[in-house]
């Protein structure tokens, strides 16, 4: 479990989202501190995706506050959010597939030197391979062009991206829906390691096995309510789904 001390990383306080007449998120408040994850867990329908676009500042909540690192924020665009240290791993991955692999690690961040503003490529290949080396993503090169991986390789490939950019916060949507049982271990390996760097995660999850493996704490969401946060290691798969269905 991560030392709570510290200030989080991330904290939501009450908040609410509705579109017109429909109550997406009711009334949700959560906290995240460095070097934990949590798993976000509910049935399709249940709020989750919102709450996500809400932290990366896709939507901004009716009400209620977000504050990073005691600091409350307007999450008013995408944009905002990443200026804050939070980034956001999508199942679409939003990878460049005829882009190699540090051009996507740079995508709209390209480094670039001399007074012509070139491309310092070689910076942006040796900051590549030095941070897959570090996050153990095995990928043939930092040349490598991504429509040539396998789908765990991308997984790990926008994983390390967020990696590099964020100082925060890393939300994980649903990372290993499409994978293989091998590699959806690699990729959890990988999202393990993100602790080691006192970065916060915040990850949705349909598998009950992989957020036990994975998280330190639990958040319930139905219906756009929370129905409550539980410590990992101290509940079970059982509560868990009936907390998700409102079914004892």
């Amino acid at each position: 479990m991560a030392e709570q001390t510290s200030a989080p990383v991330l904290q939501l306080s009450n908040i609410r989202k509705a579109f017109g007449g429909v109550v997406a998120i009711e009334d949700f408040s959560l906290d995240v501190h460095p070097g934990e994850i949590v798993a976000l867990v509910g049935d399709n329908g249940a709020g989750k995706s919102t709450l996500i676009k809400i932290i990366s500042g896709v939507h901004s909540p009716t009400s209620g506050t977000i504050t990073i690192e005691d600091q409350t924020v307007s999450m008013s665009s995408a944009t905002m959010a990443r200026s804050h240290g939070i980034e956001v791993v999508y199942q679409d991955l939003a990878l460049a597939d005829q882009q190699s692999v540090y051009m996507n690690m740079f995508l709209g961040r390209e480094l670039t030197k001399g007074p012509l503003g070139l491309l310092d490529r070689r910076t942006m290949i040796d900051e590549t391979q030095k941070l897959v080396d570090e996050l153990d993503v095995r990928i043939p090169s930092p040349h490598a062009t991504i429509r040539d991986l396998s789908g765990g390789q991308r997984q790990g490939v926008a994983i390390a991206r967020a990696t590099r950019w964020a100082s925060k916060l890393i939300l994980l949507d649903e990372p290993t829906a499409a994978l293989g049982v091998a590699e959806t271990a690699k990729v959890e390996k990988i999202v393990e390691s993100l602790k080691a760097r006192n970065i916060g995660v915040l990850i949705i999850s349909h598998s009950l096995d992989q957020v036990f493996r994975l998280s330190d704490r639990i958040c319930v969401l139905r219906r756009g309510k929370q129905i409550g946060i539980r410590e990992t290691a101290r509940t079970d798969k059982n509560e868990i789904i009936a907390m998700i269905t409102g079914v004892n």
